[in-house]
């Protein structure tokens, strides 16, 4: 352990880590939340002196940290994470009384671009999850790996909610799942047909370790992590369609096509477990930006 890591601030990180696992976060969120809060301390770490303690931490030195950021040309959507981690890791820190307030609430959010979430088109999507069950590439699992695409698509999934599911969070005979999303929020899902058996066949060939209750599994019977998650769906996306994909893209599909399809935008937000009505209202610019490009394509009107 380096000097700066044994420091007070170093020790208040490793604590706010600490607790961050006893509250169940997502692996991602932990992951990513140790790497900014590392990269935190080392910029509070000169050469040959100890960080300062949390307390003489002021919004003048937060300022100065959050300049280093920018000078280091990261993105908007970059620095908006690293400034949640120190907002978090200084809340923590009001909790157990280290410090008197939150001092990285002071630190103005850099504006996010208004990004249009890019999806698969339903034609596209579908060939996809059917080369999967095609099963030409000899795959270890393809019964897992066809049930893991069902259930991204087919409930709009989160990878983290995704490898989080449990046997017991499943009523096969209703076509419910039950789903741990974002802030422990629980939600009901329904999965359609094509889902129910992808399910049925991977259970029948489940090889779990005893005792593991989770729903995906790896060679070694435990838990399939978000990661090995993600390389599944990508190795599948380039040898079928020859593009690179990350699970969310089928998360967005599952909107983007519920919405085209004429589905309740506040139903389409219930089901991704969205707090916030806006999150969802993305969508609906994707499927405009879709019914734009019909119109000027054949409207007369619109034709010059």
């Amino acid at each position: 352990m380096g000097p700066a890591s044994a420091s007070e601030l170093g020790a208040a990180i490793e604590r706010y880590m600490a607790e961050l696992v006893r509250r169940n976060a997502s692996p991602h969120t932990i992951r990513n939340y140790r790497s900014d809060l590392t990269q935190f301390l080392e910029f509070f770490s000169p050469p040959s002196a100890q960080p300062p303690a949390p307390a003489a931490i002021d919004v003048h030195l937060l300022r100065e940290w959050l300049a280093g950021l920018h000078g280091k040309k990261l993105d908007p959507l970059s620095v908006r994470r690293k400034l949640a981690a120190a907002r978090s890791f200084f809340q923590y820190l009001v909790r157990e009384k280290t410090v008197a307030t939150n001092v990285a609430k002071l630190l103005r959010t850099p504006k996010a671009p208004g990004r249009i979430p890019a999806a698969p088109t339903a034609e596209q999507t579908n060939a996809l999850v059917d080369g999967v069950a095609l099963d030409s590439f000899k795959r270890p699992y393809p019964e897992r790996d066809l049930a893991i695409f069902e259930l991204l698509y087919g409930c709009g999934l989160r990878v983290s909610e995704l490898v989080a599911l449990n046997v017991e969070d499943f009523d096969l005979r209703e076509r419910w799942v039950r789903v741990l999303g974002k802030g422990r929020k629980e939600r009901q899902v329904p999965f359609a047909t094509k889902a129910a058996a992808a399910l049925e066949k991977y259970l029948a060939k489940r090889a779990a370790a005893q005792g593991e209750r989770a729903l995906l599994v790896n060679h070694r019977g435990s838990r399939l992590t978000d990661h090995s998650t993600r390389e599944i769906v990508k190795f599948y996306a380039r040898m079928i369609s020859g593009a690179s994909l990350h699970p969310h893209s089928l998360r967005h599909a599952y909107a983007t096509h519920l919405l085209s399809d004429g589905a309740d935008l506040r139903a389409i937000q219930e089901l991704l477990g969205h707090a916030q009505l806006s999150t969802t209202q993305k969508y609906t610019q994707v499927s405009l930006t879709d019914l734009m490009a019909v119109y000027d394509k054949a409207h007369p009107r619109a034709r010059k």
